[in-house]
């Protein structure tokens, strides 16, 4: 795909000094935009998402998607060199994003009073697991403990099964998510103050917010949220129910027309007349009798008749789709949110498209992941650096 000439963040300058995952994330979102994104990575130890999961002739794919509309280049930050370099670059970005351990950058004397006294505009996200400051702060994070700490795993699995963890980057995803947000956020502030400000983005706390009103419930009625499977203490039927040709479908019924309109379909209309029907809550306390109506009609029909059938019926039923059906879907096609990206490595590459689209000015993916260091040259000749400049550096050690 080309970059559209409206794009909504062009000419917004972005440093992304972090690795694995929240904060490459929230530049990958940044760029899908327009933002012209700078990846810098260190000379002999790379960002490790190059490495992470399967890799086609040697090229990392998940890299491939991460570090998609961002040019790359080296730079050792602990190096005299690398410092200065760094500040020469930050004079004229407008955000830094950043996941060192609290301590790192100014321990390199690249700390917020350094940065912001080179470009007083500019916004540093700081992406960590505890947040900048309290008693874990200086402890390693991972998204996994993320995952762990927040509240989500205690709620994840079956009743009697101990609790689960996502299978991918789950915090690591919210936070990402959360980092762009909190950066356009910033930006708007610098529209009316002039000044930039630190984000202080903690993994432990956007999974927490997206968790819902947990803290609340507790606090006003002691009330904690057990495991339940797939089931829903708010609504039912709700689950995964298997077909008569070994598929799943998942079926919801958060509004009650739509609990109604499952029940005439399964022909189970008499128990829309129980008392205990009338609400989510009442229905998921009767969710046997429920799922075994849902779960019964279901087993005895194929998937395509299933679908079919809630169709015509205007009730919520979808697949349980995996990579494989993804693809293949309608509605991702129609979308377009699978979309193919031509890669001078690979060749052409598919991938998920940007996050949303924008009637007026839509995002792009300009170009997949570039090899490490490959555009370290152009970069700094476009900073001022003259080949001898560049050539020292490489001697230093700090390219």
């Amino acid at each position: 795909m080309t970059e559209p000439t409206t794009a909504p963040l062009s000419g917004l300058r972005v440093l992304d000094l972090a690795t694995l995952f929240a904060g490459p994330m929230a530049a990958t979102l940044l760029g899908d935009f327009g933002a012209e994104v700078v990846k810098i990575e260190h000379p002999t130890k790379p960002d490790p998402s190059r490495g992470h999961g399967p890799s086609k002739d040697g090229v990392g794919l998940w890299w491939k998607m991460l570090g998609r509309n961002k040019r790359t280049m080296t730079l050792d930050l602990s190096k005299p060199g690398g410092r200065a370099t760094l500040l020469r670059l930050a004079a004229g970005t407008d955000v830094i994003i950043e996941n060192f351990r609290p301590g790192t950058l100014e321990k390199w004397d690249l700390g917020w009073p350094e940065l912001s006294a080179v470009n007083p505009r500019l916004v540093l996200a700081r992406v960590t697991g505890f947040g900048q400051f309290g008693p874990y702060a200086h402890r390693p994070g991972f998204g996994t403990l993320a995952e762990a700490m927040s509240g989500f795993a205690a709620i994840t699995g079956e009743p009697d099964a101990p609790p689960t963890l996502p299978p991918f980057g789950l915090a690591d995803s919210i936070a990402g998510l959360t980092t762009a947000y909190a950066v356009m956020t910033a930006l708007a502030g610098r529209e009316r103050t002039g000044e930039g400000q630190v984000v202080d983005m903690a993994l432990i706390e956007p999974i927490l917010a997206a968790l819902g009103p947990q803290p609340l419930w507790f606090d006003q009625l002691g009330h904690v949220q057990p495991r339940t499977g797939n089931r829903s203490p708010n609504n039912a039927p709700r689950g995964v129910y298997r077909t008569a040709d070994g598929t799943w479908v998942a079926v919801s019924t958060s509004a009650q027309s739509v609990a109604e309109r499952v029940m005439r379909l399964v022909g189970r209309p008499e128990l829309i007349d129980e008392p205990w029907f009338a609400s989510g809550a009442d229905r998921a306390r009767h969710a046997d009798v429920l799922d075994e109506a849902v779960g019964g009609w279901i087993a005895a029909r194929t998937r395509t008749d299933v679908l079919a059938a809630f169709e015509k019926a205007e009730a919520a039923v979808a697949p349980v789709q995996d990579v494989r059906d993804v693809m293949a879907d309608p509605q991702y096609q129609a979308l377009d949110t699978i979309t193919t990206v031509d890669d001078p490595e690979l060749g052409p590459l598919r991938m998920q498209n940007v996050l949303f689209r924008l009637s007026a000015t839509p995002g792009a993916i300009r170009w997949a992941g570039r090899p490490h260091g490959a555009d370290t040259d152009e970069i700094l000749s476009e900073l001022g650096l003259t080949a001898d400049d560049v050539t020292a550096l490489r001697a230093e050690g700090a390219l």
